[in-house]
């Protein structure tokens, strides 16, 4: 048992609450155990300059975790003037992820903004955020929808993300800060609803780790993935993957 009482494959407690925005177009509060993010969805009816004219649509993400989400005071990066590789690092991350389930031709050219805003962080807030933003995204599509400025949500696969690693030579899933710390493997991996690799991002803090550790990683990451996708689906309950869509092709900028 985990400090928390959790097994090693288990996730910790999350809610994922729809609609917490009155103004935003998509916007949800994920609870991922003591990690709370906020996420909205902003529908901009223009694409970035090398999108002009292409007849595709962009979605993009910023992140940024509040002065006290630790138990600390942070310095905002808007106060230090520039955003830290770290945040780059992340808000690439969470376009990339979504960008992978959307068929972009047929969003039509416009840009979904992603906020994710860590009001809250004990472990696995980028995670969390992935999670939270897909719902968000839906949202605003299913908006759109509703407007009828699009036929039907292009979205293929569901899409979530969560942290595994090794913490004193056994594999957990869903790390939260205290394990984090100590981890001599630290992993996240995005996954979409069908089983599919989004992206696998894994660091070994001290000595290397093996082949059979990383396939029973990976392993673990899957029944995370199926019971975030679980919560996913009873968010947006009119929500189906559509079919139709092919490979998505990224294209310029990875903003």
């Amino acid at each position: 048992m985990r400090n928390d009482g959790r097994k090693n494959n288990e996730i910790r407690q999350i809610t994922i609450t729809p609609a917490v925005n009155k103004f935003a177009e998509g916007s949800v509060l994920v609870h991922c155990g003591d990690t709370q993010v906020l996420c909205t969805a902003s529908v901009d009816e223009k694409v970035p300059p090398f999108l002009k004219g292409a007849g595709k649509g962009w979605i993009t993400a910023e992140y940024s975790m509040l002065p006290r989400a630790t138990g600390v005071r942070n310095i905002r990066e808007a106060a230090r003037g520039r955003i830290g590789g770290r945040t780059h690092e992340i808000q690439r991350l969470i376009g990339r992820g979504m960008r992978s389930v959307v068929d972009l031709g047929r969003l039509g050219e416009r840009t979904i903004w992603l906020d994710c805003d860590v009001l809250q962080a004990d472990g696995g807030t980028r995670t969390a955020a992935v999670t939270g933003a897909f719902v968000a995204m839906v949202q605003a599509m299913e908006w759109l929808v509703g407007r009828e400025e699009l036929e039907l949500v292009p979205v293929t696969d569901y899409l979530a993300a969560v942290s595994v690693g090794i913490v004193d030579d056994e594999i957990m899933l869903d790390l939260q800060f205290e394990e984090d710390s100590r981890a001599q493997v630290d992993m996240n991996v995005v996954m979409t609803g069908s089983g599919e690799y989004v992206e696998v991002q894994g660091t070994a803090e001290g000595h290397p780790f093996s082949g059979k550790q990383l396939t029973d990683m990976l392993k673990t990451v899957g029944r995370g993935i199926k019971k975030l996708t679980d919560i996913q689906r009873r968010a947006l309950p009119d929500f189906t993957p559509w079919q139709g869509g092919g490979h998505n092709e990224d294209s310029g900028g990875d903003v």
